[in-house]
C-alpha cells in the first residue's frame, strides 16, 4: 500500500501515496524482523510467497502521475509475482469519507477507478481487486487496533483523519501482508503499522512460538521508483501533477486521446535558458527534467533509464524534438490502456454485468483472506 496521511484541510487524494504535511512521527524500528522471503544460505527450498497489498483513493481517472507513480508498478509486480504470491489492490472508499461530499460523485469514481485499474492490466483473476467498504472486516480490525495503538503518532484533528493511520495499518494487517510498495517518504507510515503490531501483541499478551505464529506479520517494504512519484505539472513544473489543478493542460489522464496527449506535451512549459535539452538539471530547467522523467516513465526494452541517463544522450536534441519525443512515448505508452479504459466503461448491459463479476470475483476472495485473519483476532481477544 501506499501509505498517506495528510494532515492538512483536505484528506490525503492517492491513499497510500503522498508525503505527510506535518504532525507526524519517525519510529525507530525495534521490532522483531519479517519472515525473509529468500531463502537462507543453507536452504535450498523454494522462497516463502509473498502477499502485496496496496490501495488507492477512489478519485475518478488517474493522471500521468498516479500512473507513472504507482499503477504501471503495479501491474510490473503483478507480472513478475510467483505463482505462490498473492497480490490484494483494494480501492480504499473507506479512506475517502474523511472529505464529505457528493454521494453520485462517489460512486461515479469509485467505478472510473476501478475502469482504469482494470485499464492498466490487473488481472481479477491473478490480483483481489476490490472495494474497501465491501469488506467489513477492515472497519472492524480498525476499530480492534485503535484500542492499543498509541496516540502520539496520530493528531487532534477529526477523528475521520485522527484514526486515518490507525485504518491504514488494518487495510495492510488483516490479509497477512508482508510486503507493501511505499514511496522512500513514506516508509515511517508502514513503521507505524509495524507498531501496531507490537501493541497489540503485547497488550492482549499473545506469545509466538514456532507451533502458533504471532496474529500478524511485521510487513516489510517495496521500494517504489521514486523519479516516477515525482512528475510534475506540465504548467507549472515546481509542482507535482494533481487533479485539484484548474489548468486543464497541467496534466494528462489515462484515458486522453493521442490528440489531446499531443497538445498537452507541445504546450508544456519548458524555459529560455536555452533551445536544446543539455545537462540534467532539475532546480534551474524544471520543466526540461520534468518531459525526460515522463519519457523514462515510458522507455523500456531492458533496463528502464532514468531522466538524467536520457538528458546525456540527448544532449544535442532540440527541446521540440523532446517533446515530440515525449509525446510519442506517451501515446505509445499509453495506447492499450486508454483502449481497455474505453471497452471496461462501455455503457452496456453486457460490459456492466461483467463489471459486477470482476467485483464480486474481488470481494469473494479478500473476504476470505480478511476472515481467516479476523477469526483468529476475535478468539485472541475473547470476542470468540
Amino acid at each position: 500500500m501506499r501509505l498517506t496521511v495528510k494532515l492538512g484541510r483536505n484528506a490525503p487524494r492517492l491513499a497510500h501515496n503522498l508525503s505527510p504535511k506535518s504532525n507526524t512521527r519517525q519510529f525507530s524500528s525495534t521490532l522483531i524482523q519479517p519472515h525473509s522471503s529468500s531463502p537462507t544460505p543453507e536452504s535450498k527450498s523454494e522462497p516463502s510467497p509473498k502477499i502485496i497489498f496496496s490501495g488507492i483513493q477512489p478519485t475518478g481517472v488517474p493522471h500521468l502521475g498516479n500512473y507513472l507513480g504507482a499503477l504501471k508498478q503495479w501491474k510490473d509486480m503483478q507480472d513478475a509475482a510467483h505463482p505462490s504470491d498473492k497480490l490484494f489492490f483494494s480501492i480504499v472508499d473507506l479512506h475517502a469519507l474523511t472529505i464529505p461530499g457528493n454521494a453520485d460523485k462517489l460512486r461515479r469514481n469509485r467505478r472510473e477507478m476501478l475502469t482504469s485499474l482494470l485499464a492498466i492490466g490487473l488481472d481479477p483473476e491473478r490480483s483481489a481487486i476490490f472495494y474497501q467498504s465491501s469488506v467489513s472486516q477492515h472497519a472492524e480490525l480498525q476499530w480492534i487496533l485503535s484500542c492499543t495503538a498509541s496516540t502520539g503518532y496520530l493528531s487532534p484533528l477529526k477523528h475521520g483523519l485522527f484514526s486515518y493511520p490507525i485504518l491504514q495499518a488494518a487495510d495492510i494487517l488483516l490479509h497477512q501482508s508482508t510486503h507493501v510498495p511505499v514511496g522512500s517518504d513514506q516508509k515511517q507510515h508502514l513503521e507505524f503499522a509495524r507498531e501496531c503490531v507490537t501493541n497489540f501483541h503485547s497488550s492482549w499478551s499473545i506469545p509466538s512460538s514456532s507451533s502458533r505464529p504471532p496474529i500478524f506479520r511485521y510487513p516489510q517494504t517495496i521500494s517504489l521508483d521514486s523519479s516516477s512519484s515525482r512528475i510534475m505539472s506540465l504548467s507549472d513544473p515546481t509542482k507535482k501533477m494533481s487533479k485539484s489543478d484548474p489548468v486543464e493542460k497541467s496534466k494528462i489522464f489515462i484515458s486522453d486521446d493521442e490528440g489531446v496527449i499531443r497538445a498537452k506535451i507541445k504546450s508544456a512549459l519548458t524555459d529560455s535558458v536555452s533551445k536544446f535539452v543539455g545537462e540534467y538539471d532539475s532546480v534551474n530547467r524544471p520543466g526540461v527534467a520534468n518531459l525526460l522523467e515522463i519519457l523514462a516513465g515510458f522507455s523500456g526494452g531492458g533496463e528502464r533509464k532514468t531522466g538524467r541517463e536520457l538528458a546525456e544522450e540527448l544532449k544535442g536534441e532540440s527541446l521540440l524534438g523532446l517533446k515530440t519525443l515525449t509525446a510519442d512515448a506517451v501515446v505509445k505508452g499509453l495506447a492499450e490502456v486508454r483502449e481497455k479504459f474505453r471497452q471496461f466503461g462501455e455503457d452496456t448491459e453486457q460490459n456492466k454485468a461483467r463489471m459486477r463479476e470482476i467485483e464480486d470475483i474481488g470481494t469473494r476472495r479478500a473476504r476470505e483472506s480478511a476472515e481467516r485473519t479476523m477469526e483468529r483476532v476475535r478468539e485472541a481477544i475473547g470476542l470468540a
